[in-house]
């Protein structure tokens, strides 16, 4: 196996050393493989595959917006409980693409599933299994509106299908990762897992994401992997619980995609009981471990987010309901003006003033206390008696800037995560197609 290093020699990536990344371990009855269709022109993958020989239980959570691509209305109409692959393409998001894109993906899904066919029964067990096309599910990510390059993928797949591999260090996941990136920087791996008697219970997970991100999914696809016999239902349960805080509590610039996607795999390689419920006790463990790698992934697509200097935490706390404080939150989480201020490490809390007057919430301002990290800015109807300049201008120059907005109203809280701007996500975005 190698690493295709065309994945990480643009110059606008920042450079990390493999030990930054967690350890993620080898999933039982999962294959790999990521390869190029050439998509970019320039060599780097751009086409991945998830495989399971023996079948999957899985979940999917995709974007509320109202236009999706082709690969969602696919995945949407399937009603399988389990499925056998996954096939993931960047560069081209087949949205908007009509007929074509539609009519590609099923030249796509008969290719591929008549290939994933012809290798099982080459394979050691000589299985004559077939691989039917409603056993696959698709993502895409990139530019909406390009005719679909069915031709360049169509002839990737029988490349794609040959480099599957069963065994996964850590250095595979990363390409695997890698593969699934487009304006990200970084590849994006997390790792948790659970002792369950004498059994080790495992979630591996891969993410991109970079831009147009904002609550309700983003631009961004994540897929999840755990050898845990769960059943579909308790899988979709445990991911809707799971996203509500990590996924669904990030922006970057409130732009939510058309093509956003996560997805929670069960290779079944590990039992864990019968009829299990969201009130097991190894349910409620492995929930927690779920909550903390989506949580994790989530968080690493902010750091990634275009541009992005610092990470930024918004806290909104004694809210009078959880709407109030969400609404809140991301009120100031994506205002511009906010954001810019923060990249400029300016303590401008009139910004932030404004952000929560202008969600629409009622508050009471005399009751109303602001903090940067440690210290109270405002309270009582003014700025806070503490205020101190200079220790706040201090303050904004770290990497990683909280802000807590205590209402003093009830007690329902929320917290949010979200980046800076800077010139560089203009610079991206004005460049994205080029």
């Amino acid at each position: 196996m190698t690493i295709n290093l065309k994945n990480f020699l643009n110059d606008k990536n920042k450079m990390s050393k493999m030990g930054e990344f967690q350890n993620l371990k080898q999933m039982e009855g999962l294959e790999m493989s990521s390869v190029s269709a050439d998509l970019y022109g320039n060599g780097r993958d751009d086409l991945s595959l998830f495989y399971f020989s023996k079948g999957a239980n899985y979940a999917t959570v995709s974007t509320s917006n109202s236009i999706i691509s082709e690969t969602i209305s696919w995945n949407n109409s399937s009603h399988k409980k389990s499925i056998k692959g996954l096939m993931v393409n960047t560069k081209n998001a087949n949205t908007f693409t009509g007929k074509q894109g539609k009519e590609s993906l099923d030249i796509i899904a008969k290719n591929l599933s008549r290939i994933l066919t012809l290798k099982e029964s080459k394979s050691e067990k000589g299985t004559s299994e077939t691989v039917r096309i409603k056993d696959l599910i698709f993502a895409s990510t990139g530019v909406i509106g390009e005719q679909f390059p069915v031709d360049q993928i169509k002839d990737a797949l029988p490349d794609l299908v040959e480099k599957l591999k069963k065994e996964h260090n850590k250095l595979f996941w990363l390409k695997i990762a890698s593969g699934i990136m487009t304006t990200d920087t970084k590849p994006k791996v997390a790792y948790e897992e659970i002792i369950f008697g004498d059994e080790l219970v495992k979630i591996c997970g891969v993410a991109k994401g970079s831009g147009m991100i904002a609550p309700n999914l983003a631009t961004m696809l994540s897929f999840i992997f755990t050898n845990a016999d769960i059943s579909s239902n308790l899988l979709r349960s445990l991911l809707k619980r799971a996203v509500a805080n990590t996924f669904n509590a990030i922006t970057v610039d409130s732009d939510q995609s058309t093509n956003d996607m996560v997805s929670l795999f069960s290779t079944r390689a590990i039992k864990l009981g019968q009829n299990l419920s969201l009130n097991d006790k190894i349910v409620q463990k492995f929930e927690l471990s779920l909550k903390k790698l989506c949580l994790n992934l989530a968080k690493q697509i902010v750091v990634d987010g275009e541009g992005a200097k610092k990470f930024l935490t918004v806290k909104v706390i004694n809210a009078k309901s959880l709407g109030s404080a969400k609404n809140i939150a991301f009120s100031i989480a994506n205002s511009p003006l906010i954001k810019t201020a923060v990249a400029g490490e300016d303590p401008n809390w009139g910004r932030i003033i404004m952000g929560i007057g202008k969600s629409g919430e009622m508050i009471d301002s005399k009751k109303l206390k602001i903090k940067l990290g440690n210290f109270i800015v405002a309270e009582n109807g003014k700025i806070a008696d503490s205020y101190n300049e200079e220790k706040l201008r201090e303050y904004m120059r770290w990497d990683s800037i909280v802000i807590e907005i205590n209402l003093k109203l009830g007690s329902d809280a929320f917290e949010c995560y979200t980046c800076d701007f800077t010139h560089d996500y203009i610079d991206i975005n004005a460049d994205y197609r080029n």
